[in-house]
C-alpha cells in the first residue's frame, strides 16, 4: 500500500538525503565523477536541500510503501515564462528510490501532485526533464505531459539540454 503525505520541516534532512541518493544513482553512469562531485557539493548540497523545506510556496509530498520512504515530489508555485497562464505549479523534483520503481509509487505521486494542483485551482503543471532520460520522458508522456520548451542544465561543468514539459489540468 502506498501512502502519500505532506512533509514537515522535521522531514527536511530525510528529503535532502533521498534527493542526493536518487539523483546520484540516476545520473552517475552518464556523467564524469568530477562533474557529479561538483554538482553534488555546489548545487545539490545537503544544506541547500534542507533549506528548501518549509519555505512558503514549496510543498513536499512523501511517498511511503509499507512505512518505507519510497520517494517524493517537490511542488512549488512557479510560472514558466513560456506558459501564458499565471496559475501554474512546477514539479521541481520527482524522485523515487530505485528499489521502488515499477511498483506504482510514481503513479501515486503524480496523482497526488495533480490533485494538489487541481485543489489549488492551477491550470498547468510543468517540469524540466533531461532530454536523455527516456524512462522519465515515457512516464511523463503517459500522464499527458507535452514538450513545450528547451533549456540548458549545468551539471558540474557540463552543459546538458533539458525539455520543459507541461500538462494542462483545467480549462
Amino acid at each position: 500500500m502506498i501512502e502519500i503525505r505532506p512533509a514537515t520541516i522535521h522531514d527536511a534532512e530525510l528529503i535532502a538525503d533521498i534527493s542526493r541518493e536518487t539523483f546520484y544513482e540516476t545520473y552517475v553512469a552518464y556523467n564524469t565523477k568530477a562533474d557529479m562531485d561538483k554538482f553534488m557539493s555546489e548545487q545539490f548540497s545537503k544544506e541547500k536541500l534542507i533549506a528548501q523545506v518549509g519555505v512558503e510556496g514549496n510543498l513536499f509530498l512523501l511517498a511511503y510503501e509499507n512505512e518505507a520512504l519510497a520517494g517524493y515530489v517537490f511542488l512549488r508555485d512557479e510560472r514558466h515564462p513560456q506558459i501564458p497562464e499565471e496559475n501554474a505549479v512546477e514539479i521541481c523534483r520527482f524522485y523515487a528510490r530505485s528499489s521502488f520503481i515499477g511498483r506504482g509509487v510514481g503513479k501515486a505521486m503524480m496523482q497526488a501532485a495533480v490533485a494538489h494542483a487541481l485543489a489549488a485551482n492551477k491550470t498547468f503543471i510543468w517540469l524540466i526533464v533531461w532530454q536523455q532520460n527516456e524512462r522519465a520522458l515515457q512516464f511523463y508522456t503517459s500522464f499527458g505531459f507535452e514538450i513545450f520548451a528547451e533549456q540548458d542544465f549545468i551539471l558540474g561543468d557540463d552543459v546538458q539540454r533539458d525539455w520543459g514539459m507541461r500538462l494542462k489540468i483545467s480549462s
